[in-house]
């Protein structure tokens, strides 16, 4: 027998910064193993734990391989095999009549179970568009963090990552990096080699804090307070780039009076830290050239979230750190890339409605909502892809309830039978990255990845796009859009802008980005300067600079819940990815909380011990871990664990709030009050 080894150059799908450049090796048609390219400069060979046992997941032995309607109960996952034509005519048929009535009724829900420009929104968009069905605000992430940055630098730009290699002190704000952002890891470290000084602000003495120079262990939520103070610092020991602020920015008379009411004294306080971290803090970023930092997403998750970003954000500029490529801030690349949405998502199609919008992250409290004027129809249809809401949504006993509903009709796309697979109505079975076209930008960096298949689909497995396309032909749409193949969309998703032939030749594009792209100002804001003023926030009714806004569940404001809780990803799952790859699983072991000494002796808890978390939401129960990882007075929970995978069929969902964050309407993840009991 002949043997055929290939290797396929691809992209790693999955919600992280670092975007890797993936090279499948193929024999006889089967995906071997999965290796990280070493001609990506970014990627340089390496890969984490978890993409790394891809082949795992494309060949798990739980892989849905075929279409499913369901005949138990909803959530009892007791389904049917059928073929496609029954299953795509059943969604076809009830899409069309809910349609009928008012198409807003159906609701796509989706978010990064794939980056990619095509698998991600790419048919599926065309197809919701011309339908009519509810946009979707997809909010669960990064969305308060992302509006701040606008508001503040004019887009999700910022520094190439590249260059903090070079930086002599980096501040790794709110980020585990080397369980989220693995190379951007090891640029820190050839920089701790060149003698640069590292510092990690994190409520969670994370992996990544145990090796910088020192952590900062602030309460979740303070860390405008903490930035403000920064600035106070900044200004009284006169440690600013007074050419840079004049020539380069918008508003500083308002923000330096709004940051002089911050002695690191008042924000020590605030943030539960002593003052010597502050003034300390502030004196290594005034007189350290270049400083650089790396700010992420887990510090938004509060309701002072985007205020947060937005002091944050101010801080490069106070300093002129951007006059230098190794100096300034990055917390998301993803504005850089000139990706042509319009051309993907056609929004022509929508031929002048403008549907209501649903908010991705109150999706408990909308399938419960029995519809109003306001509100607009009750939701009869959710077509869920590249999300598992009922494990990642907030308040899941809402969110469950609402899955629930006899009469909501549930499509859900998958690989593997999730939570939210549990509960649908009908299951198609979708592609692995290994199986299809896509094209990705990254937030990490600034290069373009192509993604060819290596692989032929597993079982009966069918794309997203090819899903989209044969409900469209099924509803009517005979749009010669709905015609264009996944290399086609490929190649539209930035026309001219990207070399199409660069990518098919060596997998990879990098954007012609100026190497320090503010050193003279020319921000993408409307003034073209780091507006620490914003006239548009200023025209919404909110404020224009900057603030400390505490917590909607402030600690220290309930008897009942007196612990803060947040819930950072557990180090081996990407949110709820991977939970079931036995491999990832057997190193995570089972859902923990961290819990601190003085808190588990208080409530006479034992490493090891069953326990329950609790609040007026609900509850969840996990094991505790008395760890030195959790500061006094604040637990962590570790997600995001299957429900059906936890000791009582809950997670850590249970009990955070469906609260929105001050800009974005982002969700309020870690701005969470809980008590915690031992079970015996």
């Amino acid at each position: 027998m002949n043997t055929t080894v290939q290797t396929i150059r691809g992209a790693c799908p999955h919600d992280c910064p670092d975007t890797c450049s993936l090279v499948t090796t193929v024999e006889n048609g089967v995906a071997l193993r999965v290796q990280g390219n070493p001609e990506h400069p970014h990627t340089d060979g390496a890969l984490c734990t978890k993409v790394s046992r891809y082949t795992e997941r494309t060949y798990h032995p739980d892989r849905l391989l075929h279409p499913l309607v369901r005949t138990g109960p909803k959530g009892s996952g007791q389904f049917r095999r059928v073929g496609w034509d029954e299953a795509l005519d059943l969604v076809a048929e009830r899409l069309k009549d809910i349609a009928a009535r008012d198409p807003q009724a159906v609701v796509p829900y989706s978010y990064a179970g794939t980056m990619g420009q095509v698998q991600g929104e790419g048919m599926a968009a065309r197809f919701f568009h011309r339908l009519g069905a509810s946009f979707l605000d997809r909010t669960i992430c990064a969305s308060a963090g992302g509006e701040a940055l606008i508001q503040t630098l004019g887009g999700k730009v910022g520094m190439k990552v590249e260059h903090f290699a070079d930086s002599k002190l980096i501040v790794i704000w709110g980020s585990n990096s080397i369980g989220s952002n693995l190379h951007f890891w090891r640029l820190a470290q050839q920089a701790k080699r060149n003698g640069a000084r590292l510092v990690c602000i994190d409520p969670r003495r994370s992996e990544t804090a145990e090796k910088c120079h020192e952590h900062i262990a602030l309460r979740p939520g303070t860390d405008a307070a903490l930035a403000l103070a920064l600035m106070h610092q900044l200004i009284t020991h006169d440690w600013l780039d007074h050419d840079y602020i004049a020539q380069h920015t918008l508003g500083w008379e308002g923000l330096r009076e709004r940051a002089l009411q911050w002695p690191p004294e008042r924000a020590a306080e605030v943030c539960g830290i002593p003052v010597q971290q502050i003034t300390d803090l502030a004196r290594a970023y005034g007189t350290t050239k270049p400083a650089a930092i790396r700010l992420n997403y887990g510090m938004q998750r509060v309701r002072g979230g985007g205020n947060a970003v937005r002091a944050v954000a101010c801080l490069p500029a106070l300093v002129g750190a951007w006059r230098q490529p190794a100096g300034g801030l990055l917390m998301s690349s993803s504005a850089q890339f000139p990706v042509n949405r319009a051309a993907l998502h056609k929004p022509e199609l929508l031929a002048g409605r403008t549907p209501r919008t649903i908010n991705m992250s109150t999706i408990g409290n909308d399938l419960l909502n029995p519809g109003s004027a306001a509100f607009g129809p009750k939701i009869e249809a959710l077509i869920v892809y590249n999300s598992n809401p009922v494990a990642v949504a907030p308040e899941s006993g809402k969110v469950v309830q609402g899955f629930l509903r006899e009469d909501l009709f549930t499509v859900v796309l998958e690989h593997f039978q999730t939570d939210t697979a549990d509960h649908a109505d009908v299951i198609l079975p979708a592609t692995t990255q290994l199986e299809h076209w896509d094209i990705h930008t990254s937030y990490g960096h600034t290069d373009v990845l192509l993604n060819r298949p290596a692989i032929a689909p597993v079982g009966e497995s069918r794309t997203n796009t090819d899903i989209f396309r044969a409900l469209a032909a099924r509803l009517g749409f005979d749009d010669p859009c709905f015609a264009d193949d996944d290399e086609t969309l490929c190649r539209t998703a930035f026309g001219t802008a990207v070399d199409f032939q660069t990518l098919l030749d060596q997998g990879f594009a990098t954007l012609p980005i100026a190497e320090a792209p503010f050193a003279h100002g020319g921000f993408p804001t409307p003034s073209g300067r780091c507006e620490f003023f914003s006239a548009r926030l200023a025209a919404q009714g909110l404020d224009g600079l900057p603030d400390h806004l505490p917590n909607h569940e402030l600690q220290g404001s309930s008897a009942a819940y007196p612990l803060a809780m947040i819930s950072p990803p557990a180090r081996n799952f990407l949110n709820s990815s991977f939970v079931n790859v036995q491999s990832l699983r057997d190193i995570e072991g089972e859902p923990l909380l961290e819990i601190h000494a003085d808190d588990a002796a208080l409530r006479g808890i034992e490493s090891g011990q069953m326990v329950r978390v609790f609040n007026d939401r609900g509850e969840y129960r996990c094991k505790a871990k008395v760890s030195t990882r959790a500061r006094p007075g604040v637990v962590n929970g570790l997600g995001i664990w299957w429900r059906k995978l936890g000791p009582s069929g809950t997670n850590v969902n249970e009990v955070t709030s469906q609260q929105l964050t001050d800009m974005g309407r982002g969700p309020v993840f870690y701005d969470c009050l809980v008590e915690v009991a031992g079970v015996h």
